[in-house]
């Protein structure tokens, strides 16, 4: 089936898409129906941590599938109950909550967080979080989140999210009132342009909640799964967060997510929380081998290695053409373009067959498979080098 038969009317027209149907994908690559090869460098925005289509993803999932569907979330089911085990074993939190998406499990976050403060801070509800922050797109969750163009949307939102300034601590200690139960933040703000808390910013943060008795929420729903070079990125700054979500990456390509707490902090009751395809053993079996695999100590060197090539070829490009700084860590990092070029390189990258992301006008994200190989760093580079060159040129021509 070519674009012309494909019913492209019968999907709600939610996002800019280009008229190509992507049909195969391996590794680091994806093939349109025309037989066009693509290199990725989003990888579904960090979902497909172990590239297209992993051989360990599938065989997890055909193995499952003929066993076990889902039993209903009334029930337990293997594949849930070893994955929460192994998550618990590999992180400083106790108990597991499984989910289909990084927003859902970020909306559980929330409501578990409002639960600990009904029943221990006299009913405080309000959760401070960053100018900046992207938590999903529920209405809390869009709430919660800092990013102008929700504001307009969906009126009203939802009240009890007072925003602070990332990696500034007084701002945090100024809005923190009786009505306080937590802090919720990403370790680095993807969609804002990939911005970095400081590890000295989140051991101080950590400090003063503790002192206030506030709960402290990890959003890990991008950083997670070893994208920074350690499993999670709380342990770079060395410090326990009391609830954190994960999501992308877990599942390796499927739709999973988990909500983890402390036991201190897993304050929910029968009846709170739930969800029909909560905790299936498919995709539980899927992040059982995703997991597995990216916890290995030598699977997250690898990574730390390979990203530091990445940000080397990044800083090289930038000081070629005059660019600004390579920011983030790990494999998430951010070229700042310094003007607002950033859709068209997209555009011409995406011509030329290799598949990159403009959080911002004027910058690039990278979020490669963690199994990123230095020749596809390579392609990757040598089109973006040829794209600024183009642009560059243009530029003095006009």
């Amino acid at each position: 089936m070519n674009i012309a038969t494909h019913p492209f009317d019968a999907l709600m027209n939610i996002t800019a898409r280009p008229p190509v149907v992507f049909v195969r994908g391996e590794g680091a690559f994806l093939w349109d129906d025309h037989g066009k090869r693509y290199l990725d460098f989003m990888l579904g925005w960090a979902v497909n941590c172990l590239g297209h289509s992993p051989a360990i993803v599938a065989e997890a999932l055909a193995a499952q599938a003929k066993q076990l569907l889902t039993p209903s979330p009334a029930f337990y089911n293997e594949p849930s109950l070893k994955l929460a085990k192994l998550l618990t074993d590999q992180s400083s939190f106790d108990q597991v909550f499984f989910a289909n998406s990084g927003a859902e499990a970020n909306e559980g976050a929330i409501k578990l967080a409002r639960k600990y403060g009904a029943l221990h801070k006299g009913g405080a509800y309000e959760i401070i979080t960053f100018e900046g922050g992207f938590h999903g797109r529920t209405l809390a969750t869009m709430s919660a989140s800092s990013k102008k163009a929700f504001e307009p949307l969906f009126e009203p939102k939802v009240s009890g999210f007072p925003k602070a300034q990332l990696n500034d601590l007084a701002s945090v200690q100024r809005l923190i009132t009786d009505k306080t139960v937590a802090v919720m933040l990403e370790p680095i703000q993807g969609e804002s342009g990939v911005w970095p808390a400081t590890d000295q910013f989140l051991r101080d943060l950590r400090e003063l909640t503790k002192a206030h008795g506030l709960l402290l929420i990890v959003d890990e729903i991008q950083t997670g799964m070893g994208r920074t070079g350690k499993l999670f990125h709380y342990e770079h700054a060395d410090i326990e967060p009391d609830i954190m979500t994960l999501g992308k990456g877990i599942g390796g390509g499927v739709p999973l997510a988990a909500l983890l707490a402390t036991r201190a902090a897993a304050c929910f009751e029968h009846g709170d929380q739930g969800g029909t395809f909560n905790g299936n053993p498919l995709m539980c079996a899927a992040g059982l081998a995703v997991l597995r695999h990216v916890a290995e100590p030598a699977f997250l060197k690898s990574v730390t290695d390979t990203s530091l090539y990445l940000e080397s070829e990044l800083q090289r490009i930038s000081a070629r053409h005059g660019l600004g700084e390579v920011r983030g860590r790990g494999l998430l990092l951010a070229l700042d373009l310094k003007i607002p070029i950033a859709a068209s390189v997209v555009a011409q990258a995406f011509e030329d067959g290799v598949l990159l992301n403009a959080p911002r006008p004027d910058a690039l994200r990278f979020m490669p498979a963690l199994n990123v190989t230095r020749a596809e760093i390579a392609l990757m580079t040598d089109c973006l080098d040829a794209i600024l060159a183009r642009i560059g040129a243009a530029r003095l021509v006009a």
